[in-house]
């Protein structure tokens, strides 16, 4: 798993989840997260990344990264979503964009997409880049048959 490091929410479950399994483990995390100790930065990673900026972070979780998913957090997650979205978009990468939407969480965004649609701000193109699963199972199916060739990211229409 690569993944930004953090102790807590969602991101600090699923590394519990894949330590508890001994699984890999790779944190990127900026150098002021370990000023936080381990309250903020999960301390079983088996590798650690430490950089200067959170755009060198995203920057390194993007990289290193096979797929991207998404599951109910805050700001940080919002930003490196609509970030990956975008380069994406921008042909930077064809790697798939799982967004797991527990409980509902993120029914709000899909909404919002389809009104930047409705509104002509984005192209239904640049939703097609992603999908968003309520059931586990589909989105690990998703992630585990995706096939680059499917989509055409040099035919995404940019607004």
């Amino acid at each position: 798993m690569v993944f930004g490091g953090g102790a807590n929410g969602m991101m600090g479950a699923v590394a519990k989840g894949v330590f508890e399994k001994s699984g890999y483990i790779l944190g990127i995390i900026p150098h002021f997260f370990k000023e936080g100790g381990e309250e903020v930065s999960f301390k079983n990673c088996t590798d650690y990344i430490y950089t200067d900026t959170m755009r060198e972070r995203k920057r390194e979780l993007q990289e290193r990264s096979n797929a991207f998913i998404v599951t109910p957090g805050g700001i940080g997650t919002l930003d490196e979503f609509f970030e990956i979205l975008t380069l994406k978009q921008l042909g930077r990468h064809n790697k798939p964009i799982a967004i797991y939407n527990i409980n509902g969480f993120y029914d709000e965004l899909d909404e919002m997409m389809d009104k930047s649609i409705e509104k002509k701000f984005i192209t239904q193109d640049c939703k097609d880049l992603y999908c968003i699963f309520n059931d586990l199972d589909k989105m690990l199916e998703y992630i585990e048959n995706y096939d680059e060739k499917d989509i055409d990211i040099t035919k995404v229409k940019i607004r």
